[in-house]
């Protein structure tokens, strides 16, 4: 295994592929924890959290549909959801430069 700080920051930044084509942030890095987790030293605990991270935002999305006849309580949490989905992968994506741990809060482990 090698270390290669810099592909665990790209997968990070690749959560905000959805800035550019409105889908993807699941995908892209799934795809990269996938093919590179047995040869990136840190890649599978990186790419767990990503993927646990995601697939929370996008439990916590979809609660918040119902939740828009609810006094717009739905709309508050889609802008909070949005902003978190922004900051905390570019925040990890400075710690995976670091080479320290990512951790993205309200995360259900999905995988472990």
């Amino acid at each position: 295994m090698r270390q290669d700080n810099q592909l665990l920051v790209i997968t990070h930044l690749s959560q905000l592929i959805t800035l550019v084509t409105g889908f993807g942030s699941l995908l892209l890095p799934l795809v990269l924890w996938l093919t590179q987790k047995e040869k990136v030293y840190q890649m599978d605990i990186h790419g767990k959290n990503i993927v646990n991270f995601q697939l929370s935002l996008i439990i916590y999305f979809i609660i918040c549909i119902p939740l828009i006849l609810l006094f717009g309580l739905g709309l508050l949490g889609f802008l909070v959801l949005g902003v978190v989905s922004i900051i905390f992968p570019i925040v990890n994506a400075i710690k995976a430069s670091r080479g320290e741990t990512p951790t993205y809060p309200f995360t259900i482990n999905f995988i472990s």
